[in-house]
């Protein structure tokens, strides 16, 4: 791919999230974005680029907050109040991605179930969570680790939505709450 043909797809991409934030359903007018369908062939593709889009962002903040893989002593999962701080480290990473890119993660949401592989491409992302979280292991079963994924970021949207009242807890804290053996 050339730079010219990077930045195209990059153009192309930024309009398709631009005219996506303006309908009230966040759907994509596809047929409507010129050069989208020679670019990508589908709506789905479409949405698979916008999605790799997203995970570049959320790893480089969960990659900020959280030891690269060559840290191996600091894998997830040690003990109870380092297992907290990569709960809260997840947490501020997935805040940041969302603060600054928010229609990019709106757009993805209303449309994730929509089309099998984005939905596929976004319970990879819940995993990744999940694991990184030091909330499950990457050897549990596929779907109870997207669960608790899943859990997750329903309580930093939960947390998100109540910031405004006082937030003292953090959400480390309320998931031992819902889970003493977490």
């Amino acid at each position: 791919m050339s730079w010219s043909d990077f930045h195209h797809r990059r153009d192309i991409m930024d309009r398709a999230l631009a005219e996506a934030t303006r309908d009230e359903g966040a759907r994509i007018p596809f047929d409507r974005i010129d050069g989208a369908r020679e670019v990508f062939g589908t709506e789905e593709e479409l949405l698979l680029a916008l999605h790799h889009r997203w995970l570049q962002i959320l790893t480089g903040h969960l990659r900020a907050e959280v030891a690269g893989p060559e840290d191996a002593e600091a894998v997830p999962g040690g003990e109870s109040d380092e297992h907290s701080d990569h709960v809260d480290a997840v947490s501020r990473a997935w805040r940041r991605a969302v603060g600054r890119h928010p229609a990019l993660h709106a757009v993805l949401n209303a449309n994730v179930e929509r089309f099998p592989a984005v939905r596929r491409a976004h319970e990879a992302e819940l995993r990744l969570l999940a694991v990184t979280s030091g909330l499950a292991g990457p050897h549990e079963p596929e779907d109870e680790v997207t669960d608790v994924g899943a859990a997750l970021v329903a309580l930093l949207r939960h947390r998100q939505a109540t910031t405004a009242t006082r937030g003292v807890n953090t959400v480390g804290r309320w998931l031992r709450r819902l889970a003493p053996s977490a």
